[in-house]
């Protein structure tokens, strides 16, 4: 079965009307951050949510825009210090950004992401310090009711082997017991991020690692910033997988992988849209997703 579509607000420009697209191209879930658009995102976000309830949306801690390090400053829970550095995941901030991100977005977040833990390449004990606090900062939050459960994005973390799936549900286990709320992890994923796919199709990696602890996974930015469409040529993909366009072998690539939930892309019109959700569900099967992770993995 092929992962679902997804909406990502990172690069996407106009996010209600890109929304609107979306939601007629049959997306139901989009994904955010209070840093995005220069901070504005889950602000733009608000009225459509609130026109769609049924739409599910997903947001992050970590990140800090200008206005919100001058917000957090004022509120008490950051030090100008701490505030310069542009992240962080102290739980007194991880707290205050999930409070925050409820009340702009108008509902309760289905995940809060913390957002690239390895940002500023800390030591493997201090980015385990770092994540750990967080669990238990957002374990309170879905105590109370500002979010209803959490995950984890890391760009890099992921890849490179600095984060596990069985480390972090130890955190979450020590965070919340057996009954934890640690739901989800998103990585980049794509013909360039590669990794993880070609060690799905052997059956080991983050991938299947996470399917088999029943967290989701979300792909992110599987264009590459929109730079794979106009690299691979109509006859680069024909010759690869006869009778397939380029964004059949872009998008079916990841939505096809073992383990993969959700794809989160950034379009912005209804064309763009329509296209992407016909090429999603271009299912690839065990032996076209091989040739084509030899190709790119090479």
């Amino acid at each position: 079965m092929n992962a679902l579509l997804g909406m990502g607000t990172y690069r996407t420009r106009h996010i209600p009307q890109a929304g609107e697209a979306a939601i007629r191209a049959g997306v139901d879930w989009i994904d955010t951050a209070p840093n995005y658009q220069h901070g504005t995102a889950e602000n733009q976000l608000a009225p459509l949510l609130s026109a769609h309830p049924t739409l599910r949306v997903s947001t992050k801690v970590g990140y800090l825009a200008p206005p919100q390090q001058q917000d957090a400053l004022h509120a008490g829970v950051l030090e100008q210090t701490e505030a310069d550095q542009g992240h962080n995941l102290s739980p007194a901030y991880v707290a205050w950004q999930a409070t925050r991100s409820k009340a702009t977005l108008g509902r309760v977040p289905d995940i809060t992401f913390v957002h690239n833990p390895e940002h500023g390449d800390p030591t493997p004990t201090q980015l385990a310090h770092r994540i750990q606090q967080a669990f238990h900062a957002l374990e309170e939050c879905c105590a109370q009711g500002l979010i209803k459960g959490y995950g984890v994005a890391a760009w890099s973390a992921f890849h490179d082997g600095s984060l596990t799936v069985e480390a972090l549900l130890d955190m979450a286990r020590m965070a919340g017991g057996p009954a934890h709320r640690l739901h989800a992890i998103q990585l980049p994923l794509s013909l360039v991020h590669i990794g993880p796919i070609a060690d799905a199709m052997t059956g080991h990696g983050v991938l299947i690692d996470a399917q088999s602890a029943g967290l989701d996974v979300y792909a992110s930015a599987p264009l590459n910033a929109g730079d794979l469409p106009t690299i691979i040529t109509p006859a680069a993909a024909h010759e690869l997988l006869p009778g397939a366009t380029p964004l059949q072998i872009i998008l079916g690539t990841v939505a096809s992988t073992p383990g993969v939930g959700r794809v989160l892309l950034s379009a912005s019109t209804p064309t763009h849209w329509t296209e992407a959700a016909e090429a999603s569900r271009s299912a690839l099967d065990s032996d076209q997703l091989r040739r084509v992770t030899r190709a790119f993995a090479a």
